[in-house]
């Protein structure tokens, strides 16, 4: 490996030992350029047959952003109503992720599409064909994430979608088999973290 091929390397692996996720943001919205960069990356991951499952919606307008954080909250207020959480907890829990989501001056919704995906006929294969799916929507987001910290934003993936697809499907009119995977608020950083990691040895095995 030559000396500038090394260089380059051990960059990015100090840029990817730097990252954090970020939850407070400034107000001013990054250029748009700028979040094209972030996603014209996160387009560059590995994706089963190189059919690209991703799909993105980004937010740049307050309403936006505070109307679904609205309907999430909402179903997240019945859910945790359901579970018998008491009523304190609960309204603390909803205005916590509405400030997160509104507090943000961009979010970006990642979904994934099947609809270049393989079909097989059989559950298990198509069930198999749905998890490379969603990983490579998920290698996409760590690249979005890669990137903005690269670019100089701040950016955190929440996994909320997850608990209420409908829910967003219909707050964001989403089209037809885009299916919510996870959201990224991100913006220019009002913050610094330092995040431990386990050791890599209680997670490793040698075969």
């Amino acid at each position: 490996m030559d000396d500038s091929r090394r260089q380059t390397g051990s960059e990015f692996l100090n840029l990817l030992h730097a990252r954090r996720s970020l939850r407070r943001y400034r107000p001013d919205t990054p250029p748009r350029e700028l979040l094209r960069q972030v996603l014209q990356a996160a387009i560059q991951a590995p994706s089963a047959h190189n059919r690209q499952p991703w799909r993105f919606v980004v937010l740049l307008e307050d309403a936006d952003r505070a109307g679904l954080a609205r309907a999430m909250g909402e179903r997240l207020r019945q859910d945790l109503k359901a579970d018998g959480v008491p009523a304190a907890v609960i309204e603390a829990d909803v205005g916590r992720s509405f400030e997160r989501m509104t507090g943000a001056p961009v979010l970006i919704l990642l979904c994934l599409s099947m609809r270049d995906m393989d079909v097989y006929p059989d559950e298990g294969r198509n069930a198999a064909e749905h998890t490379m799916a969603v990983q490579g929507t998920a290698m996409a987001g760590q690249n979005l994430l890669l990137a903005a910290h690269a670019l100089g934003l701040g950016a955190c993936w929440m996994c909320a979608p997850l608990f209420c697809p409908d829910v967003v499907i219909d707050a964001l009119q989403l089209p037809p088999n885009w299916q919510p995977q996870g959201l990224v608020t991100l913006g220019w950083p009002a913050q610094t973290r330092s995040r431990g990691r386990r050791p890599l040895d209680e997670v490793l095995l040698w075969r």
